[in-house]
């Protein structure tokens, strides 16, 4: 009897337990909708109560803006007026859409976007008088009652649906308190059949914690040798691209002397050669004359190209007039190349050979990317010194960019980005489409002091006396 009785109950009791659950699912999906339905509404009774004392306060911006105008006449006090007035029809939209589908609040809402209209009329009226120098009349317009009771027409309205707001979010939130008190009833109910499952749930936590903690120590050692591989990886491939920027300068300077001993050689050659023939021609050949005279001033463009190359190439002016100067006629031709407006503001400071170079480059790539891509107007270059180290930034107000989108084979920033590395320093970009963009970077004194030794040969060798004089021949 007593074995019939416990297959009896052995088989009612999964049935009995699946009916528990569906049933406080059934509860908890009811509580949570109504509870989800509640939220919603509280938040957007909270969001309309916000928009509401929103208003009131552009409302006083606005006023204060304008007495700031009337009083003094400066044209700032007009920056919060227009800010708040531009608001005030973005929040009145909103609550327009809302108070529609509230047709009970829809006449206190209509009066107080009227008062508001009327308001804002008073105040701009005020203001058209104060800048055509009618003073009498804007301030007979002032000591009226007009603008005073349209705000108070605007306050009692704002109080009136303030007042229905709130008692709104009180009853949303009696419902939250209903529907989290019946889901309490369920949860209860189905406490006293989770305790049994939770002692063998102990049982099995406690095997996967310990397995989790095996998991967790094998993958931490493995981090860790990840980590210190990325480390040494990264130390490698800096070293390896200071000396590629250092074999690049060196070429650099190689192609230079090369262009300025070999071309300019032959350019300067061939423009004595035109000399000579010009002076023995007759008179009577003009069109030769001509001809020559073409020839002459082609030359003069290929020397001229020839110098802008080879500066390019390598910065003689850092060795002969250091950096600040260099920087200066660097974006000074760079201005009058594009056309931009240039502002500099460039302090002198205390860096190397090698720290010199690393922020002629690194002004020199921005200005080409500004060239190339920001389509800007003016552009700003800042070299100044900061408590330990020294800061320099590049800002043009062009179309921008999203740094984040930037694509994997610009290599100009990245390679901007290992050179100040390579200084121990670092940049960053801030860039947003339409708001033009700025590039910087920070370099330490200490770093930016130690002199590289083949990067200064490179510069030192600008300021060789013969290069100098034969820059002048070409």
């Amino acid at each position: 009897m007593t074995q019939a009785l416990r297959r009896r109950t052995a088989a009612l009791s999964f049935p009995l337990a699946l009916l528990t659950a569906l049933a406080l699912l059934l509860v908890s999906e009811l509580a949570y909708n109504r509870s989800m339905a509640a939220l919603q509404d509280t938040t957007h009774a909270f969001q309309v109560r916000l928009d509401i004392s929103r208003l009131l306060r552009l409302m006083v911006d606005a006023e204060s803006g304008q007495r700031g105008y009337l009083l003094t006449g400066k044209a700032n006090y007009l920056e919060p007026y227009a800010a708040a007035t531009g608001q005030i029809g973005s929040v009145l939209g909103r609550l327009t859409s809302y108070y529609r589908t509230q047709p009970g609040q829809l006449e206190d809402f209509e009066t107080l976007a009227r008062a508001m209209e009327k308001k804002i009329s008073e105040l701009d009226l005020s203001l058209k008088m104060r800048r055509e120098g009618r003073d009498e009349a804007w301030r007979a317009l002032l000591e009226t009652d007009i603008g005073r009771e349209a705000q108070e027409t605007i306050r009692a309205a704002a109080e009136r649906l303030g007042r229905v707001e709130s008692e709104r979010l009180q009853a949303h939130q009696a419902q939250v308190t209903r529907t989290l008190l019946i889901s309490r009833l369920g949860v209860g109910s189905m406490t006293v059949l989770s305790v049994l499952a939770f002692y063998l749930y102990l049982r099995q936590a406690r095997e996967l914690v310990a397995e989790r903690e095996r998991k967790r120590l094998a993958l931490q050692a493995e981090r860790d040798a990840l980590d210190g591989q990325v480390q040494r990886r990264t130390a490698q491939l800096t070293e390896l691209m200071q000396h590629l920027q250092t074999m690049q300068e060196t070429e650099r300077s190689h192609l230079a002397r090369e262009l300025h001993d070999e071309l300019g050689a032959l350019l300067t050659s061939a423009k004595l050669d035109v000399a000579r023939l010009k002076s023995r021609l007759p008179d009577r050949a003009p069109e030769v004359i001509e001809r020559l005279d073409h020839l002459s001033e082609v030359l003069n463009n290929g020397i001229a190209l020839k110098r802008r190359i080879i500066e390019d190439l390598r910065p003689s002016a850092l060795g002969h007039l250091g950096l600040v100067a260099s920087l200066e006629i660097l974006t000074r031709e760079f201005g009058q190349r594009s056309g931009l407006a240039m502002h500099t503001e460039l302090q002198a400071v205390p860096l190397g050979e090698s720290a010199d170079l690393t922020v002629y480059r690194f002004v020199q790539e921005a200005l080409t990317n500004i060239a190339r891509y920001a389509q800007a107007k003016r552009v700003d270059v800042l070299l100044r010194s900061v408590d330990g180290g020294i800061d320099v930034s590049v800002h043009d107000d062009g179309a921008g960019f999203d740094p984040q989108a930037v694509r994997s084979n610009a290599h100009g920033l990245v390679g901007l980005r290992y050179r100040v590395q390579a200084e121990g320093g670092r940049m960053q970009v801030q860039s947003q489409p339409g708001q033009g963009s700025r590039v910087s970077a920070w370099l330490p004194v200490r770093a930016a002091a130690a002199v590289g030794a083949v990067a200064g040969k490179v510069i030192g060798t600008a300021a060789s006396p013969d290069d100098a004089t034969g820059s002048q021949t070409a």
